[in-house]
Formats: structure tokens, C-alpha cells, sequence
């Protein structure tokens, strides 16, 4: 199987429990791999016959437009189930990090789900 990754696209969610911390979006990084075979597509140079990462990209990045969540896991598994029934993956992990503790460089969430 082959994985095409779109690594640490930055948007900004309205993320976290409290409800204070949802008033301002925060910046995240998405990591999206998803697991398709590129043979297809290789063999007759053909982008249909395969997972198109820039309309991925540009739906993640529109993603967050007058939505919140309060956990980064229900993120994950949203950003997940979306890419394996609108893109055609195969599998999919998806890697959320988020800047919320100082004393750290990110916290995450990585999952992966199958179709």
C-alpha cells in the first residue's frame, strides 16, 4: 500500500473544554496520511486515479469555518471519516497537534481508522 501525506498543515479551529478557549481560534497542525494504491494513477499519469492531496488540503483548511469542538479526538476522527469517505483512502492517520501548554512543544492526538 502507498500513504500520501499532506504533514503539518496549519489552520485555525475554535478547540478546547473550556468554553473560554474556544472563543479565539488556535492554530494546529494536521498531519494526514492516507493509504491508497498509486498504481492507477502511476501507469496512465491520471490524478483521478488517485487521492487529490490539494482538494484534501483545501478542505481542511475550510474545515473549521463556524464549527468547535471541545476535544481533539473528536477532531481526529471527524478529519479521519471525512478523508476515507470523500477521498477513497484505504486507511487513514491523522496526527492533530495543538500549542495549549506552555511547558511543552505540542500536545496530540494521532489515530487511524480504516475504511
Amino acid at each position: 500500500m502507498d500513504i500520501i501525506t499532506i504533514q503539518d498543515l496549519e489552520v485555525h479551529y475554535h478547540i478546547g473544554v473550556p468554553d473560554e478557549e474556544r472563543v479565539q481560534a488556535q492554530r494546529l497542525l494536521i498531519t494526514v496520511a492516507m493509504e491508497i494504491d498509486t498504481r492507477p494513477a502511476a501507469e496512465r499519469d491520471d490524478l483521478t486515479r488517485t487521492i487529490n492531496y490539494y482538494e484534501v488540503s483545501r478542505r481542511l483548511l475550510g474545515l473549521g469555518q463556524g464549527r468547535s469542538w471541545k476535544l481533539l479526538e473528536t477532531l481526529a476522527d471527524e478529519i479521519a471519516t471525512r478523508v476515507l469517505a470523500e477521498f477513497g483512502a484505504r486507511h487513514v492517520q491523522v496526527e492533530v497537534k495543538k500549542f495549549i501548554i506552555p511547558e511543552a512543544r505540542h500536545v496530540s492526538v494521532r489515530i487511524r481508522r480504516s475504511a
